[in-house]
């Protein structure tokens, strides 16, 4: 399969791009398609192979259209105006290019699938209603259907919300763009009301509906303003994961992120949350100099202790580094359990029951060329000795609670 990306250098042409060229090469399994060398089946109609992408955009000639419209088989048309400097500016390149772009495919006879990227905004309806960005975009809409009747080529019109994710151009048409390169860089912005609330799409969301159009699973509906009311037959597309957070929330979230170094505090991020996508987001914004951050060693002559991550609802992740013949813990825990895994080095785990009146020690012999985890059970008094006379003992050691001084449910009591 050929595909043609017009605005391939736009933001959601440079994510789709991306994930083509990885199916393309192989590199990308997890939608069913195949690179050239694909071993699929060829009977599996979910087995589709991309074999060129084409990338048109403003530094592409006519003549390459040209070649790209009669060779393609399928076409994301992502061309469009956002912020241009006269209104007139807004149907000209909207509407235009989409003139020019059908009126290609017509001339070779190529009915191929066309996908128009169109906006919310051409509803023309609410706060929208004397939008001439979205005039421009209903336009280019009804040219996509009116071509779909005439020729008989499929037509998919998608009305994207608000985009937000990485490569996003800040300061341009993205509230999330410009928010997270503010907070990440330390830049200035204003927040006018806070209870405004935007639907969000996330750039990852949409490429993989953009991958199921060309299985020819694309999810239809049709509009009642900003309604949609899935439909099998529908007129135009969706996509059917979007999010709902107003502009402070945002910025709330944003800030917990900005925290997260002095803190250690990885925010609630459950899979498929708008928090886990907008904590991505923010953090393709950052400089090189915020990329790194320093963690707080606890050190002395035994080695060091320095904890790496906090959760609010999972504990927290530290690495312990024992030097040679040393011996550390030698404590127990009513409640707090924890996980030792040696990474480097040769060490023991000794555990004894406070609740055995025979004093049985259990030990495990570890090494970081068998890594493996041992729990340390709580009722347990535990140690970790370092069992080489000239190699440091490197531990990575889960507990299941950030501590807490003012309860640290940590008891001394050597396991022998």
């Amino acid at each position: 399969m050929k595909i043609l990306v017009t605005g391939a250098k736009g933001f959601v042409g440079k994510n789709l791009c991306a994930q083509l060229k990885n199916i393309r090469d192989g590199k990308a399994r997890n939608y069913g398609l195949g690179g050239k060398d694909s071993s699929a089946s060829p009977q599996n109609d979910r087995a589709l192979t991309v074999e060129e992408v084409f990338e048109y955009d403003l530094d592409s000639t006519p003549e390459q259209l040209d070649v790209w419209c009669a060779e393609c088989d399928f076409v994301f048309n992502l061309a469009g105006v956002n912020r241009p400097q006269n209104q007139e500016e807004f149907m000209a390149g909207n509407f235009g290019f989409a003139s020019t772009l059908l009126d290609t495919l017509r001339k070779h006879g190529n009915t191929c699938p066309v996908m128009l990227s169109s906006s919310q905004q051409a509803s023309l309806t609410g706060r929208f209603g004397n939008s001439e960005y979205g005039r421009s975009k209903k336009a280019g809409e009804d040219l996509f259907l009116s071509y779909g009747a005439e020729t008989g080529a499929k037509v998919l019109v998608y009305r994207f919300p608000n985009l937000f994710g990485k490569w996003c151009r800040p300061n341009y048409n993205s509230a999330v763009a410009t928010f997270c390169n503010a907070v990440a860089n330390d830049l200035p912005y204003t927040v006018n009301d806070p209870s405004v609330e935007l639907e969000l799409l996330y750039i990852d969301d949409l490429v993989d509906e953009m991958i199921a159009c060309l299985r020819g699973e694309e999810h239809r509906c049709e509009f009642d303003g900003l309604g949609v009311f899935p439909m099998k037959d529908g007129r135009y597309c969706y996509v059917p994961t979007t999010h709902k957070a107003t502009l402070g929330e945002i910025v709330k979230l944003l800030d917990s992120f900005a925290a997260q170094p002095k803190t250690l505090m990885i925010p609630e991020i459950p899979a498929g949350s708008f928090a886990k996508k907008l904590y991505s987001t923010y953090l393709s914004y950052l400089p090189k100099e915020k990329a790194a951050f320093p963690l707080k060693m606890n050190v002395d002559e035994r080695g060091s202790f320095t904890e790496l991550i906090h959760t609010h609802s999972a504990g927290q992740v530290s690495i312990n580094i024992s030097k040679p013949g040393i011996t550390k813990g030698q404590h127990w825990h009513n409640t707090k359990f924890e996980q030792f895994i040696v990474v480097k080095g040769h060490g023991l785990i000794q555990q004894r029951s406070l609740n055995d009146p025979e004093g049985k020690i259990l030990e495990w012999e570890v090494d970081g060329d068998h890594i493996q985890a041992v729990h340390m059970l709580p009722g347990y008094t535990h140690n970790i000795i370092n069992l080489s006379e000239t190699e440091e003992l490197v531990t990575v050691m889960y507990c299941n609670e950030v501590f807490n001084p003012d309860k640290p449910d940590t008891y001394s009591e050597p396991v022998k």
